[in-house]
């Protein structure tokens, strides 16, 4: 028997039925949920194996520099194209030079608000969400016609491009120790060399062709970047998988990291006058290029640049010579005398020679590279579960002295000329010696020279008194391989030996409370928290 349905009343139109409603939200929910799926789901080869954890492998190392190169590069294709951008948009020159700092500001909040969350979460989820979040946003900067949404964009993607301050920490993390320097060489060269590229290829491909196909050409690296990440990263655990700290807790532990740890603020009073020199060494270099009695043009001027590839060679030789033999405090005075030495050079002879300028932006460029990463091989050392907030209090810092080195050396050139602004250069430098100077390579206080002279790099057996060299060659030795595939399970036992502590520490308090509850005589109590202690410990 079949049901009739009724006919429609005339003038009746037929409306979509709330289950029609239904269906159609689920759907776009559904979308969303998908994508979602996709951007994180981990595949077999990356997924976390605690009996057979993926070994840090060479090639992991190149993604990571390739990753950091193409990620950092967003901050800079704007450089070199301020003045179309000016013309496409119909705005004054002082109106688009923003861009720049606007982008720069996303940057510095991206360090202080973002980069911190990875010690509390997994960094493959966090990095790749990260990185599809701002190709995402990046087309938005390909289409508009707004100079307005072109700058809130560029501040959204300024915060967000902060994969290459993640990727450090965790090469810091995961490197052999025979090989820490070399890796976070490798990383740090990586990030040069994007800044160079960003600028060359802006440049050059914006003379033929529109700004907006730099920008697309971007938008298909970032792309290229996330799904080699997607692919390829290890889905590493999380340092503070138990972690209780608040998020204003978080960031106050920034703070409180610089007064508890005196590596730490030794690095960073280091790093924000040499990054003061940096920057005004490039600064005022394009106005004494452009001056008497030189007169380049900007595409010579912009040549420049590329003899900081110089510096990404040899840097990654430098660290395999240097910085992984020596300990980090030797490295880094080196890399001082050598930027020191190509300042002095530069400054009293770029008036009159080109020679001058060619040889300070070389040995200055590898000096400064190869202090920051000796300084960030000892700082990685400190706090095995805050290497990212160790980080953040570093970067701060070395963005700060480049704020600083950009308006010093920019004022100072104007008023008195190019050897003026390098004398402060020279004494800016004087100035990280001295911070070299006060607390010597072994030293565990804020000042002083404890612990000796030696600059070699102490093996374990000669601090611990364990087994050396020749007993590991009798017992059959550990393998090179073997060392790197086991650094990831080192870093882990480390931060599990401090969860242990933290741990019995807890229990022991919560035991001494319980028996204080109980009224137990003073020595039931003393007795009581014996045992317990003791088997806490056991």
């Amino acid at each position: 028997m079949t049901q009739e349905i009724p006919p429609k009343a005339e003038g009746q139109t037929s409306t979509p039925s709330s289950s029609d409603e239904a269906s159609t939200t689920p759907a776009k929910s559904s979308i969303w949920r998908r994508m979602y799926g996709i951007v994180f789901w981990v595949p077999p080869n990356c997924r976390w194996d605690p009996e057979n954890p993926p070994s840090f492998s060479m090639s992991l190392n190149f993604l990571f520099a390739f990753a950091g190169a193409f990620t950092v590069a967003n901050l800079y294709y704007n450089h070199p194209i301020l003045n179309i951008l000016a013309e496409d948009f119909n705005v004054t020159y002082e109106q688009v030079a923003q861009i720049p700092t606007v982008m720069q500001a996303g940057y510095a909040a991206g360090l202080l608000f973002l980069c911190p969350l990875a010690d509390m979460v997994k960094r493959r989820p966090f990095v790749t969400g990260l990185m599809f979040f701002t190709a995402t946003i990046w087309i938005g900067l390909c289409v508009t016609n707004s100079l307005t949404v072109f700058t809130v964009l560029s501040f959204i993607v300024g915060a967000t491009t902060v994969t290459p301050q993640l990727m450090l920490p965790l090469v810091g993390e995961l490197a052999p120790p025979h090989k820490k320097g070399v890796s976070l060489s490798i990383v740090t060269s990586g990030l040069m060399l994007g800044i160079l590229l960003a600028r060359v290829l802006s440049g050059t491909i914006t003379e033929y062709v529109s700004w907006r196909d730099v920008y697309w050409m971007a938008l298909g690296l970032q792309f290229l970047v996330s799904t080699l990440l997607w692919a390829f990263m290890p889905d590493y655990p999380s340092t503070n998988p138990s972690h209780t700290l608040s998020y204003l807790r978080l960031l106050w532990s920034i703070v409180t990291l610089l007064f508890r740890e005196p590596t730490l603020l030794q690095a960073c009073l280091i790093s924000i006058f040499t990054s003061a020199t940096f920057t005004s060494f490039w600064t005022t270099l394009t106005f004494l290029l452009a001056g008497a009695p030189y007169h380049l043009s900007p595409l010579v001027i912009g040549l420049f640049a590329l003899i900081g590839i110089g510096a990404m060679v040899f840097g990654p030789l430098y660290a395999r010579l240097i910085t992984d033999r020596f300990v980090p405090w030797f490295s880094v005075v080196l890399g001082e005398l050598m930027a020191l030495s190509g300042i002095l050079i530069g400054t009293y002879t770029g008036t009159f020679t080109l020679a001058g300028p060619i040889l300070q932006a070389f040995l200055f460029d590898l000096g400064f590279q190869s202090a920051q990463v000796a300084n960030r091989a000892s700082i990685y050392q400190i706090a095995p579960k805050a290497r990212n907030r160790v980080n953040t209090a570093f970067m701060v810092f070395t963005f700060c002295g480049q704020l600083m080195g950009t308006a010093v050396g920019s004022a100072v050139f104007q008023r008195h000329g190019w050897v003026a602004s390098g004398s402060v250069s020279v004494g800016l430098v004087g100035v990280s010696l001295c911070f070299c100077a006060v607390r010597g390579p072994w030293e565990k206080g804020w000042v002083g020279w404890h612990g000796g002279w030696a600059i070699r790099q102490r093996r374990p057996d000669e601090k611990n008194g364990g087994v050396g060299p020749v007993q590991q060659q009798q017992s059959g030795g550990v393998s090179e391989k073997d060392e790197e595939k086991g650094n990831t399970e080192k870093a882990l036992e480390e931060i599990a030996a401090e969860d242990q502590i933290e741990t019995r520490s807890r229990e022991a308090d919560e035991d001494a409370v319980v028996i204080v509850s109980n009224g137990e005589s003073d020595g039931e109590k003393r007795s009581s928290v014996s045992d317990k202690s003791v088997t806490v410990r056991k």
